[in-house]
């Protein structure tokens, strides 16, 4: 007697099974939301930096932002013809943020570049760290140089999650320009993110055992967190290695709907110089759930 087999069903789930697959991984996708992030001082553009100067080092620049691949990275004293460059080499980004000179293209960015083909701009905005944060190139208490805080909140494409993102620099000489600007940046994050989970990056000119470290961390109003360890690497280096002892002040905060991971402080160089008088930082955050 000839067997007769039906191929139909096997036809069927040859058919089924990749679609069967393709929800499965869209339902991981959507339970789980993975974003990387960097924050990096690159120092602006001075011919005072002589072997130094942008010119010498941008690609330097580029090729570690390239390597480590954040979805999305806060930079500090980047001006305009700098952040012209970072959008022209590293083409897979976008950016938000303005001069803080005057809210256009003047003076330094605190600028966010972020992955265009992963997150959408919902809303975004500049303010100034100072009495008037609304009005462009203002600053006041013992503030030497205006100081800014750019921000988005943004929608990943794939799961739909949206967060608030933000990045800033505050005053390297103001004492208390750096307290009042981690008091007011904390509130401003509670207003503008609302029950979003949110991230904050920047160089914050203090040391986890000074004051407005310690503003930023008080478990009042919004609560932030530090992903670094204890035995954290410092960031700012100058330019040559080892020519002074590093000194921890640029940090990614963030709130607790965040799960961290993976923190690290960027330690590569020539072999003489960093890229940049600052190492970049670098942490994984995933949100799960709905």
């Amino acid at each position: 007697m000839l067997l007769h087999h039906d191929n139909s069903n096997i036809t069927v789930m040859k058919n089924v099974l990749p679609i069967l697959l393709a929800l499965t991984i869209s339902q991981i996708a959507s339970a789980q939301f993975v974003v990387r992030c960097m924050t990096y001082n690159i120092r602006y553009d001075t011919p005072s930096d002589s072997v130094n100067q942008w010119s010498n080092r941008k690609n330097k620049v580029y090729a570690l932002i390239s390597k480590y691949d954040p979805d999305i990275y806060g930079v500090q004293e980047a001006v305009h013809n700098q952040i012209t460059d970072l959008a022209q080499n590293l083409s897979a980004y976008s950016y938000v943020g303005v001069g803080r000179d005057d809210g256009k293209t003047k003076g330094e960015y605190s600028a966010i570049f972020f992955k265009k083909d992963k997150f959408k701009i919902i809303k975004q905005g500049t303010f100034w760290l100072s009495k008037s944060p609304d009005v462009p190139g203002s600053k006041d208490w013992d503030a030497a140089i205006t100081r800014v805080a750019s921000w988005a909140i943004m929608k990943d494409i794939n799961s739909n999650k949206e967060f608030l993102f933000l990045n800033t620099h505050f005053d390297h000489i103001g004492k208390e320009a750096r307290r009042n600007s981690a008091a007011i940046i904390k509130e401003k994050i509670a207003a503008l993110a609302g029950n979003l989970p949110a991230i904050m990056t920047g160089d914050f000119n203090t040391m986890r055992d000074d004051e407005p470290y310690g503003v930023i961390m008080k478990n009042t109003g919004l609560v932030l967190k530090d992903p670094a360890p204890a035995d954290a690497p410092g960031t700012f280096c100058s330019f040559k290695v080892n020519s002074i002892t590093c000194r921890a002040i640029d940090y990614i905060f963030y709130t607790s709907q965040w799960s961290p991971s993976a923190y690290q402080v960027i330690q590569e160089n020539d072999g003489k110089y960093y890229p940049s008088d600052h190492l970049p930082v670098m942490a994984t955050f995933s949100l799960s759930g709905k």
